[in-house]
């Protein structure tokens, strides 16, 4: 079952600024939750990491506060960890909704796609590492030939 509330991760980079939430949000002297929402969902989708980070910290405020919105709070508490590169949290909050709804695809997708990003930035961490073994090791045997 695909919620039509909920975006897929690939419209997760279609740009909407911050700005254009924040006068809501700030024009009210006690928002509602769902300007709250809106406006942390507009700072996940910001490219600046402290727009991200701002955004977060709203959603689980939110999550926090609204144990109702929890399910909706978690996808978008996952999507932008996932921006953050933070792919564990990501993928902590995606087991957490499949735990509910195990069949749900769009969940399912976006832990593949987690998955992925993890196993691709794994196999570029270890060629690095490698990488650095083999040239200290180098270094290393001049140093001893000399």
């Amino acid at each position: 079952m695909v919620e039509k509330n909920l975006p897929y991760i690939e419209e997760i980079d279609e740009p909407l600024l911050p700005e254009a939430v924040e006068e809501a949000y700030k024009k009210e002297s006690n928002p509602t939750s769902q300007i709250k929402f809106n406006y942390a969902w507009a700072n996940i989708k910001s490219d600046k990491k402290a727009d991200q980070e701002k955004g977060i910290k709203i959603l689980y405020e939110i999550y926090k506060e609204n144990p109702g919105r929890s399910r909706e709070c978690k996808y978008y508490l996952a999507i932008g960890e996932y921006r953050l590169g933070h792919y564990r949290e990501a993928r902590n909050y995606i087991d957490s909704l499949l735990e509910f709804e195990p069949k749900n695809q769009q969940f399912l997708n976006f832990k593949k796609i987690i998955d992925s990003k993890v196993q691709d930035e794994g196999i570029l961490g270890i060629a690095i590492v490698g990488g650095i073994a083999i040239a200290t090791g180098t270094l290393l045997i001049k140093l001893l030939k000399k």
